[in-house]
Parts: C-alpha cells; structure tokens; sequence
C-alpha cells in the first residue's frame, strides 16, 4: 500500500508561481512513474506533468515551458513547479504513482490562481 500526501497549494495572483510537493510513503518497492493531474467542477481529472523513475518527462500542451516537474527517488517524492500561472489552471491537483501493483492517488491539493 501506497500513501500520497501533497501540499504547497494555495492562491496565487496571475502570474505568480507555486510549488507543489508529494511525498510517498508505506511499502514501495518500485514506483515506475509520479505525476500530477488536475480536476475542476465538473470535469474529468486530466493529467498536468508525468515523470518516470529514469527521469523522463511529460506535460501538457498548456503547461509547457510553464511547469517542470521533478522527482526525487530517494525520498518518494514528486515535485511540481509551476510559473506563469494562468486563471485557467485553478483546479484540484492531485498526486499520482504508478506501480506494478497498482495505481494510488492522493488526496489532493487547491490551487487558485486570482487577482
């Protein structure tokens, strides 16, 4: 079992720049892959950033050169950086790993972006 815990969310004026964190923890052989999704009212939960446990990366076609996320396999965690922040990427975020055993979510974190 796998437990994901994020936090570094907040409200944030356009613009303005955040830091994600999610730290893994409980019995983790191997996590292949961390990532970030986002979900507004309404929607359904899409994904924001992906990175593997060999450091390669993914993102969004809205998020490019915007976010950059990063992952620290010692520690279990996941970080996602993010720049430039629009109206539009308010949303819940939420923490995601990828093991050979299953799929394991966290609980999720706010972001606001609003002046």
């Amino acid at each position: 079992q796998v437990q994901l815990v994020e936090s570094g969310g907040g409200l944030v004026q356009p613009g303005g720049s955040l830091r994600l964190s999610c730290a893994a923890s409980g019995n983790i052989p191997r996590i292949d892959a961390m990532g970030w999704y986002r979900q507004t009212p309404g929607k359904q939960r899409d994904l924001v950033a992906v990175i593997t446990s060999g450091g390669n990366t993914n993102y969004a076609d809205s998020v490019k050169g915007r976010f950059t996320i990063s992952r620290d396999n010692a520690k279990n965690t996941v970080y996602l950086q993010m720049h430039s922040l629009k109206l539009e990427d308010t949303g819940v975020y939420y923490c995601n790993a990828k093991t050979p055993w299953g799929i394991y979510w966290g609980q999720g974190t706010q972001v606001t972006v609003s002046s």
